[in-house]
């Protein structure tokens, strides 16, 4: 067993002794006093401080002719001036300023088991695979929007001169039909081999969104994210905020699925730096001509997240009419924001109605729940930007649910509530969001309502 000389410093030099209340209460003579666990004992026999633990405050000055023994019998001091604990907390009073500094050992976030493995289930995998195994096949199953790619006149014609073993005119396909098949193939192909979970992508957003865009604003690629970054999202309650200069005056302003300005300056801005939309969005502009899908300027970059993949045959043919970037979210971008979101919401779920987590699916439209755009926009923000802030996200009984329509109810494939619980943590507590790499360090937010 190792043991410690104590020595109070008032012995060694003639110096009065503090004197302590019978009570317990802390004296006003002692200069110092130090309470910690008696977990965190051994670090107080090493007399050199780190600043990550113990800040000690000092500001009173020794005799000249003392102050080496000083040091040495404080030594002596912190190895046994132990007291009891304190709601874990190591305290260090320095009594001369009359100060208490307390520091924390870091706290270790316990996740739910249950929740976590209930919000890796995907269970629309199943329906997603067959779906990209009959486009890959050219099984078109439907009369919807999957024919109109294979069938397009754009692509193919009918030669009425030639018949089939049917009597019916043979389909003859254009050669840019094939070139963009197989496009479509690989992308598709690429896009399904890397869905998968990994924690670690938030620190690649860097390379795989910002880089791309700079290179097309002729600018050098670095690792340095944006300084500042505004998402603006589209609830109608910025009607009745004038948050236009503010919006403006972010290095970054990132918009959702075209929703437009015009007319809502004072409101939302008029600076557009990144547009981000769903596919559904630019499966509507592919159907314009050239497929025009650029609200905020030709040169604005656009970045898209699948919903369905028979969508990748609007990117395909859309992508060669882009100036600017049109990029999709890395598909392991997607399963992060989507375990994320469906955790929060098993989370309230089972919380607020006290039933089971089977019954969770019948409430969001099961295979069909999915993350909103905003916030797939703002996990993007953390991680390509320093400093994010978040407008137009929350909702109010006398407000549109979007700003520039008049769309009064929300969709039930997505979890408003939940998602808000995550804006909340990501400014109070980040640590509790679940699934992000403990490597990855969050950007200051900051919500504006």
């Amino acid at each position: 067993m190792v043991s410690f000389l104590c020595l109070n410093p008032s012995s060694l030099f003639g110096m009065p002794k503090s004197t302590e209340p019978e009570d317990g209460s802390e004296s006003d003579t002692d200069l110092f006093r130090i309470r910690t666990f008696f977990l965190f004992w051994p670090y107080l026999a090493n007399p050199i401080y780190r600043p990550a633990n113990v800040i000690l405050l000092m500001k009173r000055s020794f005799r000249p002719l003392i102050s080496i023994l000083m040091l040495v019998a404080l030594t002596a001091t912190l190895s046994c001036r132990i007291a009891s604990p304190r709601r874990g907390v190591f305290t260090v009073s320095a009594e001369l300023e009359s100060t208490t500094v307390l520091s924390q050992p870091p706290q270790i976030q316990i996740f739910n088991s249950t929740l976590l493995k209930f919000a890796s289930i995907d269970i629309g995998e199943a329906k997603s695979k067959l779906e990209i195994k009959q486009l890959l096949e050219r099984d078109f199953p439907s009369q919807g929007r999957q024919r109109n790619f294979a069938t397009s006149r754009s692509f193919s014609h009918h030669d009425a001169k030639s018949k089939n073993s049917n009597g019916l005119p043979v389909l003859l396909r254009s050669p840019k039909f094939y070139r963009y098949w197989l496009d479509f193939r690989r992308n598709l192909q690429l896009w399904a081999r890397k869905k998968t979970f990994q924690s670690e992508i938030m620190m690649d957003l860097v390379s795989l969104v910002k880089t791309p865009i700079d290179r097309h604003n002729g600018l050098m690629s670095s690792a340095r994210k944006y300084k500042s970054c505004a998402v603006v999202g589209n609830s109608g309650i910025l009607l009745n905020r004038d948050y236009g200069e503010l919006i403006d005056g972010h290095e970054i302003v990132i918009r959702l699925n075209n929703a437009r300005t015009e007319k809502f300056e004072e409101n939302v801005g008029s600076k557009t730096s990144i547009s981000f939309v769903n596919s559904n969005i630019l499966h509507l502009c592919a159907r314009r001509e050239g497929c025009f899908c650029h609200p905020y300027g030709r040169n604005v970059p656009m970045i898209m997240y699948i919903c369905q993949p028979v969508h990748f045959m609007d990117y395909t043919v859309c992508n060669s009419s882009h100036k600017a970037p049109l990029l999709i979210t890395d598909p392991r971008f997607d399963v992060l924001c989507a375990r994320i979101v469906k955790y929060y919401s098993a989370k309230r779920f089972v919380e607020e109605t006290r039933k089971a987590l089977g019954e969770w699916a019948s409430t969001h439209d099961g295979s069909m729940f999915h993350y909103s755009s905003g916030m797939q926009a703002v996990m993007l923000a953390l991680g390509i930007c320093d400093k994010v802030s978040i407008f137009g996200f929350g909702k109010s009984t006398s407000a549109k649910h979007h700003y520039h329509t008049n769309q009064k109810s929300e969709l039930r494939l997505h979890d408003y509530k939940a998602e808000y619980a995550f804006y909340h943590d990501l400014v109070k507590n980040p640590q509790a969001i679940p699934f992000i790499s403990d490597r990855f360090r969050f950007p200051p937010v900051v919500i504006y309502l």
